[in-house]
């Protein structure tokens, strides 16, 4: 009886144990210990954990490569996680990794991201420290939402105040009256035109000015043809010479005149004599009476000269030889 009490507790504690093994091993096998590889360990000091906890998987670019080993407060704004990494991973991380706090899903447990550095830097040894980076929660999401919210509300209450001021000031009035916008129109038409005139006009003086630098036309050929250019300087030096030449002229003119009224007011020399004297002058008139009627008188004799048969083939040789110099001068 003895015997088989011994056997039932060596049974029971068999069976138990097993039941203790089994149940560790299903327990290492879902937080997903290396129960028979090496493990290293490597920290990261957070702010804030987001709900993250002992035995939540690490992630390395996407691949499961540990667990969450410990997490210990330092102070009250740094939180220090212990990273559970496989050994078979040390090659790949190194120093300047990044690690940050994520979740599996949408909607799933926190995890520990640790993304590679483009950088090259050491592999990790030992507890190492990595760089955290701070990541937004859901909540400080929707504490911005929220305020965001808040923001786009006050915003669309004053643009619903603007909006009824505007519609009911003279401006909304103006753009309601067709009058008006066919006159808007219209000048925005001529606008139009305008400036399409504008640019014709530009594209003109572009093509005249480009026109006169290749030399063509009068302002061209004054531009560009020296002789021409030195033609003008010279006209132009003649013409003022010509100015001065005409204000000489002027000037010995003024003196002149002002000479002969001087002479005239004081009745000195022949001019005044000349111009005032009635008698002097009464025998001028005569004089060229009788110096007109001689040479009436003279044309007469030599015309009847002419015709006498004495004078006739003179007069009539010179008249071939002043013909034939006048023909050969025509040709």
């Amino acid at each position: 009886m003895a015997n088989q009490t011994a056997g039932n507790i060596k049974l029971g504690a068999f069976v138990l144990s097993g039941l203790f093994v089994l149940i560790l091993a299903f327990y290492l096998i879902g937080k997903n210990h290396n129960l028979f590889g090496s493990d290293f360990n490597i920290r990261v000091r957070f702010s804030n954990l987001n709900g993250l906890t002992v035995g939540n998987n690490v992630q390395f670019s996407g691949i499961q490569s540990g667990t969450v080993k410990k997490i210990n407060m330092i102070n009250d704004t740094t939180i220090e996680v212990t990273l559970s990494i496989d050994n078979k991973f040390t090659s790949y991380i190194h120093k300047n990794a990044v690690a940050s706090i994520g979740t599996e899903g949408l909607m799933g447990n926190k995890i520990v991201n640790i993304v590679p550095s483009n950088l090259p830097s050491a592999q990790v040894t030992e507890d190492d420290l990595l760089i955290a980076q701070k990541k937004i929660s859901t909540d400080e999401m929707l504490q911005t939402l929220s305020k965001t919210n808040n923001n786009v509300a006050v915003i669309s209450e004053a643009l619903k105040g603007t909006v009824l001021k505007v519609n009911g000031s003279t401006f909304m009035a103006l753009l309601n009256d067709k009058n008006v916008s066919g006159n808007l129109l219209a000048s925005l038409q001529n606008l139009n035109k305008a400036s399409a005139n504008a640019i014709k006009i530009t594209n003109g003086i572009d093509d005249l000015i480009v026109g006169i630098k290749n030399g063509k036309g009068a302002a061209g050929v004054l531009l560009r043809d020296t002789i021409a250019a030195g033609n003008l300087q010279a006209a132009i030096s003649s013409i003022r010479k010509a100015s001065d030449n005409a204000d000489s002229l002027t000037w010995q003119l003024n003196n002149l005149a002002r000479t002969v009224n001087g002479h005239l007011n004081s009745g000195n020399g022949s001019l005044p004599m000349i111009l005032k004297d009635s008698a002097f002058a009464k025998d001028l008139r005569a004089t060229m009476y009788n110096l007109r009627q001689g040479t009436d008188g003279f044309n007469k004799n030599m015309e009847a000269l002419k015709h006498n048969f004495l004078f006739r083939g003179y007069f009539k040789s010179q008249e071939k030889a002043q013909r034939k110099q006048q023909a050969v001068q025509s040709q």
